[in-house]
């Protein structure tokens, strides 16, 4: 008999088998033990995006809610469904929310099990970045690289927060780690794996999951380690991969008929491949109804579009202070290595600068809804750019007496932009910048050896990092809540900073449109103009300029005709008209939330609709339609109701057709309309209107309940039991304007 552990008796084989994951695991701990560097980096990372996570409560509460439906059904956790009757899909794809949903079936729903699988992954980015630049230039290289992303502002608030962003940038990053790892053995495998990556960003965010796909590409047909030809088959072998995993949600949502499955939120057609290239696609760069051109100029949506975009007020301080240091690293790698096939740096340069420069240009040119946090797909590139920089400065004493100087001049130009938009903020860092970084570029470019140079270019490396290290740990010291995150200290942006904008819940954000130059932030709109009464804010006015408190809360408020309705708080108290938002949800006080619990913001105040959810319980139970779908998440997070939002995120993202409420309505899917004539939420200019067509048609067709609710409000329940023949028949009666936007499938 041979020693083989397979021709062994079964509890040797058995033994011997689970010795391999022991040894796999002890290896891997050795390694990381004999790196110190990375243990403290991780742990630098660990410590900013989880420590006091839980006073961001629910975080983003339309995601939220999506994984409070999909933790209990099968059916709504396939299609992402956000409502536990599954109506209405969220409008991303589902590869983030499974990850949510897992945990919270393992560990309960709480806002801890939602946010910390987006922390980890936050942490494990870190930890691929400093391997992929280690592998190339050095441990020091690393460590520089997976700090910058570690302190990136916006790194920290995608990390705490469940928002899809963390997952796409942790499948980014390792899509360039697996090509790294090609570019060693030339081996098929790697490209296979990078293309598995890719396709699982795709479906976590669709098509911008793609940005790494240029570089890597090009960098594999041009370095062709087995020949040019070999290089296309495996391209094309990684490339199918990419497809097959990519493709298999939006597959599986087109095969399965329309009554099987929740309607495509964000589109008119209930069509995923809408949602895909419109919504989700060319909307977002060529511009889209309701985008920056329906509020006025853009800066809700990241300032205007220009080469400078991402060194403006409403980015740079996410992730430009260091722009200028990345992009001389990556003029110099370009000149050393010439783009020589045999030089080792040359595939790296191609795929990681690649991925910056198609990004870059992306963000900075994208003329649809574009929101700070996006940048966040850019930070690891930028990263990985400076630490690569800095392998080449350590690398080469002769060509750092150039490239140092010039590199750390060039981070301290950028820094400096950034600090300028923000003045008044961090106000010793730019001497610190301008004296250590001066001081340490002229020693450098003297020239120094060996340790020294080591030692000047960390002082250095040092001061340029300690701003933007700062600005993402005071990140941790308020809650970084509501739909759009962002990195910085609470301070700044409840003063209206300048330029970009808060968020629906977030520090200066809907609650009101104060902060990151939102209305009512620096350059906003003047204080003094009123809409009405309670939407996104009870009674509120516009901020005044600066961004000082408007009548309904911090950055002032947005007002608009709903009565009595709450707010969507900055971070903060109770606002005049709806109750604390956390508190009403659910979750920890702090960081506002949904200002008004589930009323307000995007149509159908809070006591009304806890009146008609009453009602419709005692009257037969089914679930309420209302126009949004963040009226509808508020109402499921708080109370588990069975409400949908059937007009998209505001109300007037989704045009769902009156045969599909017909056909909803047979199945018993749906029972309920509430319908206040709003439309969801209007920004000035905004001209979608959502479901509102077959609101109306639900009107004629449907027997109306009026309500009143314990503060006196009135409100209108539509019942819609046993109507769908009459809806259909009211949907051909209605008017040719009205069946134009309540078109039947």
């Amino acid at each position: 008999m041979t020693t083989d552990s397979y021709s062994a008796p079964w509890p040797r084989r058995l033994r011997a088998g689970a010795r391999r994951p022991t040894r796999l695991f002890s290896r891997t701990a050795q390694r990381v033990i004999a790196r110190p560097e990375l243990i403290g980096v991780l742990a630098v990372a660990g410590v900013l995006n989880l420590w006091g996570l839980a006073i961001n409560g629910w975080a983003n509460t339309y995601y939220a809610a999506a994984v409070r439906s999909m933790s209990t059904s099968w059916h709504d956790f396939l299609f992402a469904s956000m409502d536990k009757a599954g109506l209405m899909t969220v409008d991303k794809p589902p590869l983030a929310l499974w990850i949510e949903a897992l945990s919270a079936r393992i560990f309960g729903f709480h806002p801890l099990s939602v946010l910390i699988p987006e922390a980890l992954m936050g942490v494990l980015a870190v930890g691929l970045l400093y391997d992929l630049v280690r592998r190339r230039f050095g441990r020091i290289a690393g460590f520089v690289a997976a700090l910058a992303l570690a302190t990136t502002p916006t790194t920290v608030a995608i990390s705490r927060h469940n928002n899809p962003d963390a997952l796409l940038v942790l499948l980014c990053v390792a899509a360039i780690w697996f090509f790294v790892r090609a570019l060693e053995d030339g081996r098929t495998r790697w490209l296979v794996l990078c293309g598995l990556c890719v396709g699982l960003g795709f479906e976590a965010k669709m098509l911008v999951a793609l940005a790494v796909v240029p570089g890597i590409a090009l960098a594999w047909f041009w370095v062709a380690p087995r020949g040019r030809i070999a290089a296309v088959r495996q391209l094309l072998i990684g490339g199918a991969a990419m497809l097959v995993v990519g493709l298999a949600w939006p597959l599986l949502v087109m095969l399965t008929p329309a009554a099987d499955r929740p309607w495509i939120s964000g589109t008119a057609d209930n069509s995923i491949w809408s949602l895909i290239f419109g919504y989700n696609g060319v909307g977002r760069l060529a511009g889209q109804a309701g985008g920056p051109g329906a509020i006025g100029g853009g800066a809700m949506f990241g300032g205007s579009t220009s080469p400078f975009r991402l060194l403006g007020s409403a980015l740079g301080d996410q992730a430009g202070w260091l722009l200028g240091f990345a992009l001389v690293a990556g003029v110099a790698l370009l000149l050393s290595s010439r783009l020589r096939r045999r030089d080792a740096n040359t595939g790296w340069l191609i795929a990681v600068g690649g991925a910056f420069a198609t990004t870059a240009v992306v963000f900075s040119f994208a003329s649809g809804i574009f929101h700070p946090y996006y940048v966040s797909l850019l930070a690891p590139f930028t990263a990985a750019l400076i630490g690569a920089g800095v392998g080449l400065i350590l690398a080469d004493g002769r060509r750092a007496r150039v490239i140092a100087p010039l590199a750390i001049a060039a981070g301290a130009v950028t820094e400096a932009i950034v600090l300028h938009e923000w003045s008044g903020q961090l106000s010793w860092a730019l001497p610190v910048v301008i004296a250590v970084g001066g001081a340490s570029a002229v020693v450098l470019a003297v020239g120094v050896g060996g340790r020294v140079r080591v030692a000047v270019l960390g002082v250095a490396l040092a001061a340029l990092f300690a701003a933007p290290a700062t600005w993402a740990a005071e990140t941790i010291g308020h809650a970084t809540n509501g739909t759009f995150p962002t990195g910085g200290p609470a301070a700044a942006l409840d003063a209206g900073g300048p330029g970009g904008f808060g968020g629906f819940g977030g520090r200066g954000g809907f609650g009101g449109l104060g902060g990151r130059g939102g209305f009512g932030g620096r350059g906003g709109f003047p204080s003094g103009h009123s809409f009405g009464r309670g939407f996104l804010g009870g009674g509120g006015t516009f901020g005044p300029p600066g961004g000082a408190p408007g009548a309904s809360g911090r950055g002032g408020g947005f007002a608009a005709p709903r009565a009595g309705g709450g707010s969507f708080g900055g971070a903060g108290a109770p606002r005049a008209g709806g109750t604390a938002g956390a508190q009403a949800l659910g979750g920890p006080q702090a960081g506002g939330g949904f200002g008004g619990g589930f009323g307000g913001a995007f149509g159908g105040d809070t006591a009304s609709l806890q009146s008609a959810i009453a009602y419709a319980k005692a009257h037969g139970g089914g679930t309420i339609a209302v126009e949004s779908q963040s009226t509808a998440a508020a109402a499921i997070l708080s109370s588990d109701a069975d409400v949908a939002g059937i007009g998209g995120f505001s109300g007037r993202e989704s045009s769902v057709s009156a045969s599909w409420v017909a056909m909803e309505v047979a199945s018993g899917r749906l029972r309920w309309v509430l319908a206040d004539g709003g439309g969801g939420f209007g920004a000035p200019g905004d001209t979608r209107a959502g479901s509102q067509a077959a609101i109306e048609i639900v009107e004629k067709a449907c027997r109306a309940d009026t309500i009143t609710g314990t503060s006196g409000s009135r409100v209108t329940l539509y019942d819609c039991k046993g109507r769908a023949s009459a809806i259909r028949q009211a949907a051909k009666a209605a008017t040719p304007a009205t069946r134009a936007k309540a078109a039947t499938i």
